[in-house]
């Protein structure tokens, strides 16, 4: 008899939500980065991002395998970039790189977005939005353009808003036996 595995999904994308939301609550200009924002972005946007990546390799899923664990190590790498020039591990990271490094995450988010097209709308929304929010965020670091900054914020709230909205979705959905949340079945 074969064990069904649980859905590691809705782990992965709370964990891309709740981090994304709060990180551009500080972007929209609310809130300084925070070691809430950076300890959220290590454990649930970070490590709790690659352990639903692995669970979705155990379930064969090469796509949710290849978007947890990247985005899982972008919140570790950001993280990185944040708190190892305060330690005096290394140089910051002058405005217009990071915009290089925002861009190439945008490029990336872009070939997942038409991954999902075969996809529910919800997860389709989900990477449109953050496919705008990194080259948003580029523009930004490349012309030091702060309303820029703060339209990415908003843009990143809605985009963290529809991950959480979805793995709400996949959870009610499955305890229910039907559709309590829809997110627009392909």
């Amino acid at each position: 008899m074969e064990q069904k595995l649980a859905n590691p999904a809705p782990l992965g994308l709370m964990g891309f939500g709740m981090t994304t939301v709060l990180l551009n609550i500080h972007n929209a200009g609310f809130f300084p980065i925070s070691s809430m924002i950076l300890a959220m972005g290590i454990f649930y946007g970070g490590i709790a991002q690659v352990i639903a990546g692995i669970m979705e390799f155990k379930k064969g899923n090469t796509f949710a395998t290849t978007a947890f664990i990247s985005y899982g190590f972008f919140w570790l790498t950001l993280v990185g970039l944040i708190v190892m020039p305060k330690l005096g591990w290394a140089e910051p990271t002058p405005h217009g790189f990071m915009g290089c490094f925002l861009v190439m995450w945008g490029i990336f988010t872009m070939f997942m977005y038409f991954g999902t097209l075969k996809g529910n709308k919800a997860l389709q929304f989900v990477f449109l939005s953050l496919t705008i929010l990194f080259f948003l965020l580029a523009i930004r670091d490349f012309t030091g353009n702060a309303m820029i900054g703060t339209i990415a914020g908003y843009e990143g709230i809605i985009c963290g808003l529809s991950a959480i909205y979805l793995a709400m979705a996949e959870v009610l959905n499955e305890v229910h036996g039907r559709t309590v949340l829809p997110i627009g079945e392909q």
